[in-house]
């Protein structure tokens, strides 16, 4: 008749139902996803630093020399710089680094911030360099103001109802600006009496 089925332990006569293969298999799976997601979940959590800006080697910098070297060649040594200054006629180049840290959605943190300054006087010869680190900075608050307009701010709700009769399915007339203004006319008509 036949060979009789057997199981893995290799004890005849008893077969593993499917569903039971299948529940086990799905299992399994859903044990590697949630490893998954969760090594997903962790690597997100991880900081990301970011370098900004270009900070010029030590040894390019001792090459710059107050009285004697010119904006020419501050450029063939450290590169364009990072910011000029407005105020004072281009007599101040700014080279900044700025290294942050950023965990997840969280607000970045400034780890190291360094700027040199290169002053030049009038003849474009470099003046002196100075160099800047984050503890020398300072806070700046912007005032939170706002100018005044005129007229009285409307809530949602009297917008929504000011604006229900000002539109119409009806075309717009010809030689209006078609502004959604509705069918009334604009201004007075040259046969209005004073």
């Amino acid at each position: 008749m036949g060979v009789a089925p057997t199981s893995f332990n290799g004890e005849p006569g008893y077969v593993m139902p499917l569903f039971f293969y299948h529940g086990a298999l799905m299992r399994r799976l859903a044990s590697l996803a949630a490893t998954l997601l969760g090594a997903a979940a962790i690597a997100g959590c991880a900081a990301s630093v970011e370098q900004r800006g270009n900070l010029p080697n030590p040894d390019k910098l001792a090459e710059i020399h107050a009285g004697t070297t010119t904006k020419d060649e501050v450029v063939k040594v450290l590169g364009t710089p990072s910011s000029v200054s407005v105020f004072n006629n281009d007599k101040s180049w700014y080279y900044i680094s700025r290294r942050t840290a950023q965990t997840a959605f969280f607000d970045p943190a400034v780890l190291d911030q360094q700027v040199y300054i290169i002053n030049f006087d009038d003849q474009g010869v470099v003046k002196a360099v100075d160099h800047k680190v984050l503890e020398d900075g300072k806070e700046v608050s912007p005032v939170a103001r706002a100018t005044p307009a005129p007229g009285r701010e409307l809530s949602f709700l009297e917008q929504l109802i000011g604006n229900l009769g000002k539109f119409n399915g009806s075309a717009a007339p010809a030689g209006s600006g078609g502004g959604g203004g509705g069918g009334a006319p604009q201004g007075p008509s040259p046969t209005d009496k004073h």
